[in-house]
């Protein structure tokens, strides 16, 4: 149940934290409201369950034929995460590094966000490091990570979209998104060390 709890908080710790998602339904939110919105949300939680349920069909045989490449898999993508966030929390504490590219550049349909997540890097980590420290294989031991990948995903990205305008505006400030990073970038690197293999 612990295990469980620290991937719900580094999953809604990564799926807060601005990234290419978000900024497409940031901007999509700005653009046409919270209904808009909608859409791109499906896709990107679509998406992130798709490629969960890719990879998990294709784990569970290669973990039995080297257990130890879970252990590895799964320390590699917890510090991974922990970098990340180190980095995110180092870049707020230093001037001068605000973005202000919104997502432009990203696709914006459900479909395309649907493919956008087997490009997506922090998608791929994300699914990666979840599976190789989920304890319990076959499909219905992996139905509440599932949960976890529809819920947690789902409800960060309506925040996102339901205050797109009010972050987009906030988060042009040098100070707030400073801020913003450095407490996102420390909630992140706890989360990963919970998900660091210890035997």
């Amino acid at each position: 149940m612990n295990h469980l709890f620290a991937l719900a908080g580094l999953l809604g710790v990564a799926a807060i934290t601005p990234g290419p998602n978000n900024l497409v339904v940031l901007r999509a939110a700005a653009q046409a409201g919270l209904r808009g919105a909608l859409p791109a949300i499906a896709g990107v939680v679509l998406g992130g369950l798709l490629l969960l349920a890719v990879i998990a069909l294709g784990e569970g045989s290669l973990f039995a034929a080297y257990p130890s490449f879970q252990r590895w898999i799964g320390m590699a993508g917890a510090l991974y995460l922990s970098w990340l966030g180190a980095a995110l929390f180092f870049r707020a504490i230093a001037k001068g590094s605000e973005d202000s590219t919104l997502g432009h550049g990203l696709p914006i349909s459900a479909f395309g966000l649907i493919g956008f997540q087997f490009l997506n890097p922090k998608s791929w980590v994300m699914v990666l490091t979840a599976l190789a420290t989920w304890p319990a294989t076959g499909l219905q031991a992996h139905l509440p990570l599932a949960g976890l990948f529809v819920l947690i995903p789902s409800f960060c990205l309506l925040l996102w979209a339901a205050f797109g305008a009010w972050l987009a505006r906030r988060l042009a400030r040098p100070v707030v998104r400073r801020s913003v990073d450095a407490v996102m970038g420390t909630l992140l690197v706890t989360c990963a060390a919970f998900l660091i293999p210890l035997n």
